[in-house]
């Protein structure tokens, strides 16, 4: 009888070392940002309730993220099942036939996806990445700060020249408080999406109708100017390297008072477990130079299947449960409400646990909802912090890095955006615009 047991429970033990050993395995790449990391951390429920499907996640920064995965799909390297993507990089990688639509159950409500981030991530009406969030910018600030320099608080809509005044009356260097942090790190997602949008709200574009670069005109030099003294009288120190996450700690350490970039942001800042600050932060909608045309962007990050994968079922089952509604109460009730991925639906809105543990939600729907990425006089493209052409990648990161040699001195302004005509104008004419 033991024995007959104990041949039962070792013939158990090896079905479910089989059953283990057959789970099919996918691969996603992603940002490493808080959202995500919970993620990971959630990833166990999705595996309890698919125990033939592993997850095996692949967390880097947004700049090494957009090399490796731009890399491994335009060569068919394979190397991932789910992609960490865009709203710049679906429509036009589904086109080039990268990425496979995206087709889930009824349950799903892709309708329930707020239309302009919808619209952004599909082709020809199709969907082929799903939003995990949805993100504008706007301006949060540290209260405490900005009232101690003398002023109420931060209207929206302030003029650039009223941020760069009271980013000047907050800094004290010697301290260690600096008035404002902005993106300064090269890169078309990086300082390019700040400075983009800058330039947007005074007016400029980054290319004319007839798609001749835009780079040496008056908006431009308007926003690259004032972004340049405002970063010098009232930035930290390094600002050169500076990107998303180096400005969230500065802010979240209470040694910066202003911040203007993605309003997913706001979720990490008002996190007691994770910033000093919670409490203390105000909200704003983005600056504007004088125009109509806003500064605030709008994205995605979403998540896509590979074209050249060997397990596009088993991604698809998986991003259909990480951006589908269960998944954002499945956030609420076991990490708190304040910790769900925003931005992307509209009945997230809805929920009334979500409205009374945030304090952000308006002043983000508002900035998201506000975005003008389509094309508009004098813009012949889609977008606000990029143009959603396959040359913009190349051409955004190498004016971005003029932006920042203007930024640490290298560089004058005019020469920055005169070398960045010339890098625009010679790659637009290569790729046969004109």
């Amino acid at each position: 009888m033991r024995i007959s047991n104990l041949l039962l429970g070792t013939a158990a033990i090896a079905a479910g070392l089989g059953a283990a050993a057959s789970a099919d395995e996918i691969t996603v790449a992603t940002i490493n940002v808080g959202h995500m990391v919970t993620a990971q951390r959630l990833t166990a429920e999705f595996e309890a309730a698919h125990p033939d499907i592993k997850v095996n996640w692949v967390t880097l920064d947004e700049g090494t993220l957009r090399q490796r995965i731009t890399a491994d799909i335009a060569t068919d390297g394979g190397q991932f099942d789910v992609m960490t993507i865009g709203m710049y990089e679906a429509p036009i990688w589904a086109e080039r036939g990268w990425l496979l639509p995206l087709d889930f159950d009824d349950a799903y409500d892709v309708d329930d996806i707020y239309e302009p981030i919808r619209a952004g991530l599909s082709y020809d009406g199709q969907l082929y990445a799903a939003p995990f969030y949805g993100e504008s910018s706007m301006v949060m600030y540290n209260r405490e700060l900005v009232e101690a320099a003398g002023y109420d608080g931060i209207d929206d809509h302030a003029s650039w020249q009223e941020i760069r005044e009271i980013a000047a009356a907050i800094t004290d260097r010697e301290a260690g408080f600096y008035g404002i942090c902005l993106r300064g790190k090269p890169g078309w997602g990086e300082n390019m999406a700040l400075i983009g949008t800058m330039a947007n709200s005074f007016g400029g574009s980054y290319f004319n109708d007839d798609w001749t670069p835009a780079f040496e005109t008056q908006p431009w030099r308007d926003a690259v100017q004032i972004y340049v003294d405002m970063m010098n009288e009232s930035g930290p120190p390094g600002a050169e390297s500076n990107s998303f996450g180096e400005s969230l700690a500065l802010m979240n350490e209470g040694r910066c008072g202003i911040w203007i970039d993605a309003t997913i942001g706001a979720s990490l800042m008002t996190d007691p477990t994770e910033s000093r600050v919670a409490g203390k932060v105000g909200f704003a909608q983005a600056p504007n130079g004088g125009t109509e045309n806003g500064s605030n962007w709008l994205w995605a990050w979403a998540l896509a299947v590979p074209a050249g994968t060997d397990s596009a079922e088993d991604a698809t089952t998986f991003i259909e449960w990480l951006t589908s509604k269960d998944y954002i109460r499945l956030v609420g009730e076991t990490e708190g409400w304040a910790q769900v991925p925003t931005g992307s639906r509209e009945s997230t809105y809805d929920i009334p646990e979500f409205m009374e543990a945030t304090s952000f939600a308006d002043a983000e729907l508002e900035a998201i909802l506000t975005a003008r990425p389509e094309i508009g006089p004098n813009k012949p493209y889609v977008g606000v912090q990029f143009a959603a052409i396959p040359e913009f990648q190349a051409i955004g990161n190498a004016v971005g890095q003029q932006m920042t040699a203007a930024l640490s001195g290298e560089l004058t302004v005019d020469e920055a955006l005169a070398n960045s005509q010339e890098i625009a104008d010679r790659e637009m004419r290569r790729a046969g615009y004109y």
